[in-house]
């Protein structure tokens, strides 16, 4: 019986808080906030903090944000760079020593070709390569100079007779040339016992002179041109 009261008695009490609670926000005269009860005080200054904290975010934390992002991966890249360039610095003096060896290799093979006065000299050295197996020229003749890039290429085609031995030897002497010669397009025929023909054709190259130098830049020049009409 007490328990009931008790139990009814907290109903009515609860009823009662939520009556004048209530009763805090009938009448409010908005000109005069300051007047108002403290809930709806309190309530409306919890609104308009909250308002200022989502009114900021949108308009100012959000741009923060979006620059510090952009900070964080610009210093991602920086840092990225930066340990690239350290680890070029740190292979630099391998990349300066490998430097140094392709120019010796390059200034070695630029040794082996001759200029344009030499060539002379080179063909004559060649010849006298067969000569000297004791092989005989049925054909000697020098082609047309082929401009390259940054040299000049000369094919030569030769057919010579003789032993195969000789034929051997010959080949290996144009080898041990102080200047570059290739041979291809090769062809060897027996005609009868120990005795063989020797058909290819012989390249070598020099350097360009400073005419063929200026011919080459005026053709380039020509095809570019040419290529953007």
């Amino acid at each position: 019986m007490s328990e009931a009261m008790n139990s009814q008695g907290s109903t009515i009490s609860w009823r009662e808080r939520l009556q004048n609670l209530a009763l805090q926000f009938r009448g409010l005269d908005s000109g005069h906030p300051e007047q108002w009860p403290v809930l709806p005080r309190l309530l409306c200054g919890l609104c308009a903090a909250s308002a200022v904290v989502i009114a900021g975010w949108w308009f100012i934390w959000t741009g923060q944000v979006e620059a510090l992002d952009a900070g964080q991966a610009l210093e991602q890249q920086q840092k990225t760079a930066f340990e690239i360039k350290v680890r070029q610095a740190q292979s630099l003096e391998v990349l300066r020593a490998q430097k140094i060896q392709v120019q010796a290799q390059v200034n070695k093979l630029e040794q082996q070709l001759p200029n344009k006065a030499e060539m002379d000299a080179l063909l004559s050295d060649i010849n006298q390569a067969g000569i000297g197996r004791g092989l005989q020229f049925e054909l000697f003749k020098p082609g047309q100079v082929q401009l390259r890039d940054y040299y000049a290429e000369l094919p030569i085609d030769i057919k010579l007779s003789g032993s195969y031995h000789a034929l051997a030897a010959f080949t290996s002497d144009i080898a041990q040339l102080p200047r570059i010669v290739t041979i291809d397009k090769l062809n060897m025929v027996s005609l009868r016992e120990g005795i063989q023909t020797f058909e290819a054709v012989a390249r070598t190259f020099r350097y360009l002179d400073n005419e063929e130098v200026a011919l080459q830049k005026k053709q380039q020049a020509d095809n570019k041109n040419r290529g953007r009409k």
